[in-house]
C-alpha cells in the first residue's frame, strides 16, 4: 500500500510503498528534486538562489514587499515606525493574525471557512454575557472556546461525512450565525443596551489594554526569543543528523542571531514610553497570546502525526486515502480547531473593542483572515502552508490599515489596496505551482 509523505517545508507530496495494510507513519522528507546537504555558506546560498528561480521563493516575496511598504509609509509619514504606532499595529493585528491561524488548518485542506468571522463574534458575546452576570473570567472564556470549537466540528462532520463544498456550508453557517448574534444580543436583555454587550472584565480587557512592566518585556521576550533559537537550532541539527536537507552550521547560528536581535528591537520599541500625561511602557498582553497560539499550532501542525496528515490530504488527498488516513477525522478535527482558534480570535476582539455588537464585522474579518494566511505563502489549493503565514501576512493587512489611515485615506481605499495585494498574493501562488510542475 502506497504511503504519502509531506514535507511542510516545501509543501510537498511524494508516495513510497507500506508495508502491510496499516498506514505508514507520515515522515518528513525532501523533494525529488531537493538538493544534497549544503556543507558551507555559499552552496547553501547557491542552493537557495536555485530554489527561488524554480519557484519556491517562500515567505521572501512576502517580506521584502512588507519592508518596501513600510519605507513608503515611513516616507508619507514619519510618525509611521514612532513607538507609539508600531504598538497600536500589532495590537490591532493581533486578532487578525489569530483569525489567519484558524484559516490555516481548513486552507491546507484545499477548505474554507467563510463563517469563522461569526463564530468568533457570538463565542464572543456569549463570553462577555457571562462576564456580565458575574461569572469567574476564566470560565466564560473556557464556555465560549469549547462552543466555537463544538460549531467548528460540526461544520467539519457535515462537510466531511456528505462530501459537501465547503464554501457552500461555512456560507450558510455564516448566514445562521449571523442571525444567532442577532438573537443572542437581543435576548441579553439588560446586559445588552442598543444591540452592544460591553466587556466587563479587567483581566479580559488588559488583553489588548494592558501592558507589561519594563522589565517583565526584558525577561519574557529573551526568553522568547532564547527557546525559539535553541528550537531553530536543533530543527536543523535533527534534518542534518538525518542527511536530510539542511543549511549548515553558520547559517543556522545566523537565524538564531536573527531571532534574538529582531527580539532586542520589539523589546527596546515597547519599552519607549508612548504617553503624553502619563506614563505608558511595556509590551501588550495580546502579542503573548498570539506567540503562544502561534507555538502551539506549530508544533501540532510541524510535529505530530496529525500535521502530517493534514499535509498530505491538501497534497495528495486520494494518496492519503489509499495510504489508510481517515480523511474524515482529519478533516473534522481541522475545523474543530479552526473554530477554536476562531473562538480565542473572538476574545482578542472583545477586547480590542471593549464590546460587542451587531454590527461586528465577521464576513470582513473572515475576508481579512484569509488574505492573512494567503499573502503570508498559504496557498488556497492546499498542501503548503504554515502558521507563520498568518503572522506574516497579518502583519502585512495591519501595515495597510494602519498605514492608509495615517494618510488620511478612506475606508474605501484601504479595502481596495487590501483587494489588490491578495489577489497579487494569489496570482504569485498560482505562477509558484505552475513553475514546480505537478505535485
Amino acid at each position: 500500500m502506497s504511503s504519502v509523505h509531506p514535507d511542510p517545508e516545501q509543501g510537498s507530496t511524494t508516495t513510497t510503498e507500506a508495508p502491510g495494510g496499516e498506514p505508514a507513519d507520515l515522515i518528513t522528507t525532501p523533494d525529488a528534486s531537493a538538493e544534497l546537504l549544503a556543507n558551507s555558506m555559499g552552496e547553501y546560498l547557491r542552493i537557495l538562489l536555485r530554489r527561488i528561480r524554480s519557484g519556491e521563493s517562500g515567505a521572501l516575496p512576502v517580506v521584502a514587499g512588507l519592508i518596501v511598504i513600510v519605507i513608503f509609509f515611513q516616507a508619507r509619514n514619519s510618525l509611521f515606525l514612532s513607538a507609539g504606532n508600531l504598538v497600536n499595529l500589532i495590537a490591532q493585528s493581533a486578532f487578525i493574525i489569530t483569525l489567519g491561524m484558524a484559516e490555516i488548518f481548513v486552507l491546507l485542506l484545499g477548505d474554507i471557512d467563510l463563517a469563522a468571522g461569526y463564530t468568533a463574534a457570538c463565542g464572543a458575546v456569549v463570553a462577555l454575557w457571562m462576564l456580565a452576570l458575574g461569572d469567574p473570567w476564566w470560565a466564560a472564556v473556557l464556555v465560549a472556546l469549547a462552543g466555537s470549537a463544538a460549531f467548528g466540528a460540526l461544520q467539519g462532520i457535515i462537510i466531511a461525512k456528505l462530501r459537501l463544498p465547503s464554501f457552500v456550508v461555512t456560507l450558510a453557517s455564516l448566514l445562521a450565525l449571523s442571525g444567532l448574534l442577532l438573537f443572542l444580543v437581543d435576548q441579553s436583555g439588560s446586559i445588552g443596551v442598543g444591540g452592544v454587550i460591553s466587556l466587563h472584565n479587567s483581566i479580559v480587557n488588559d488583553i489588548e489594554s494592558g501592558y507589561l512592566s519594563p522589565v517583565a518585556t526584558w525577561i519574557v521576550m529573551m526568553a522568547i526569543v532564547v527557546v525559539a533559537a535553541l528550537v531553530l537550532f536543533y530543527g536543523d541539527y535533527r534534518r542534518r543528523s538525518a542527511g536530510l536537507v539542511a543549511p549548515p552550521v553558520s547559517i543556522t547560528l545566523l537565524k538564531g542571531a536573527s531571532v534574538i536581535v529582531a527580539g532586542i528591537v520589539v523589546v527596546l520599541v515597547a519599552n519607549t514610553n508612548r504617553g503624553r500625561l502619563i506614563t505608558l511602557e511595556g509590551m501588550p498582553w495580546s502579542v503573548l497570546v498570539v506567540l503562544f497560539v502561534l507555538f502551539l499550532w506549530t508544533v501540532l501542525l510541524g510535529r505530530t502525526r496529525f500535521g502530517r496528515y493534514i499535509y498530505a490530504i491538501g497534497g495528495n488527498a486520494e494518496g492519503a486515502r489509499r495510504a489508510g488516513i481517515s480523511i474524515v477525522r482529519i478533516r473534522t478535527l481541522a475545523f474543530t480547531l479552526c473554530g477554536l482558534t476562531a473562538g480565542i480570535t473572538g476574545i482578542i476582539y472583545a477586547s480590542y473593542l471593549g464590546s460587542i455588537s451587531t454590527d461586528v464585522n465577521g464576513g470582513q474579518n473572515v475576508l481579512n483572515a484569509v488574505a492573512a494566511a494567503v499573502i503570508g505563502g498559504t496557498s488556497l489549493f492546499g498542501g503548503r502552508g504554515k502558521m507563520l503565514n498568518a503572522v506574516i501576512g497579518g502583519l502585512v493587512v495591519g501595515v495597510i490599515y494602519n498605514g492608509l489611515e495615517l494618510l488620511g485615506l478612506s475606508a474605501a481605499a484601504q479595502l481596495i489596496w487590501t483587494a489588490l495585494v491578495l489577489l497579487a498574493a494569489v496570482i504569485v501562488d498560482r505562477l509558484t505551482r505552475r513553475t514546480q510542475g505537478p505535485i
